[in-house]
């Protein structure tokens, strides 16, 4: 009887491993502070025709899409985000898209429980609901494909790119750090004093107080007056209407990178002088 019962166990426990035909995705990324990340399944095109007007495609426009395969789409932000305007708390929400001939409409849902059963959304779970418009591209993309890129120089913004077969539809993300770094100045440079010199770069870089970010340079250029801090410090200077300071701050700085054989401080300096001229 026992040897039965575990054959029983076996058989009714043990499975055979397959692909799936719609292999899990995921893709992450950060930005400014921000962790923004998607949990998709991805379906193939198999020779179908996805998107149209026709009836007979899988996707009909204007018809609710669940935004991947099998239990739908999630997407999760660290912090608050805007989602193409939109204020979106964090945490973690399904996407819904309803694909057209030149745009779309994307839904950010709170429910997750709802998984991929489009029959029974409701819109009083949205969290954001917006429109974008599609592009078509050049290249067949087999395999549905989410990617998160096209960040800002100032790591505020952030593209959601959504691409399958010949069609590419892109949403915007906004983010907001600020009080994340200046609550994180206060907090480090109280424990280290070498945080001052971040934090004089970020206040130079982000139009805050430059008296104050003088305030700090010259307590880390105290503390190291290292070429990179000194450059810093002759840029804050020439902020304040200060030439003949940022000047002199600047030339020392060019000896210093000569001396550590750092070439590109050398170009900087050399620019920044050319510019106090």
């Amino acid at each position: 009887m026992i040897v039965a019962l575990a054959c029983f166990s076996l058989i009714t426990y043990a499975q055979v491993l397959t692909p799936s035909a719609s292999p899990a995705g995921s893709v992450s990324a950060t930005v400014g502070l921000t962790k923004v990340k998607v949990d998709y399944s991805r379906p193939r095109v198999k020779g179908r025709k996805i998107f149209g007007s026709d009836p007979s495609v899988l996707l009909p426009y204007g018809q609710i899409w669940r935004t991947g395969a099998n239990n739908g789409t999630r997407i999760s932000f660290s912090d608050d985000v805007k989602v193409e305007g939109v204020a979106v708390p964090a945490g973690e929400y399904l996407i819904f898209s309803w694909p057209g001939a030149t745009e779309w409409t994307v839904s950010l849902y709170k429910d997750l429980s709802l998984g991929g059963n489009t029959a029974e959304y409701n819109k009083a779970n949205e969290a954001a609901n917006f429109k974008v418009k599609s592009e078509k591209l050049t290249e067949k993309v087999e395999t549905f494909t989410i990617n998160i890129g096209d960040i800002s120089d100032d790591s505020k913004n952030a593209k959601v790119q959504l691409a399958w077969e010949n069609t590419s539809v892109k949403f915007g993300i906004t983010v907001d750090f600020d009080a994340k770094v200046m609550e994180s100045i206060k907090e480090n440079t109280q424990v280290d004093p070498g945080n001052y010199f971040s934090a004089a770069v970020y206040y130079l870089e982000n139009g805050k107080d430059l008296k104050q970010a003088l305030e700090w340079v010259n307590k880390a250029a105290a503390a190291d007056p290292a070429f990179y801090i000194l450059y810093q410090k002759a840029r804050i200077q020439k902020a304040l209407g200060d030439k003949a300071g940022a000047m002199t701050t600047s030339t020392a700085s060019l000896e210093a990178s000569k001396k550590a054989g750092n070439k590109d401080y050398q170009k900087m300096n050399e620019e920044l002088m050319k510019s106090l001229k």
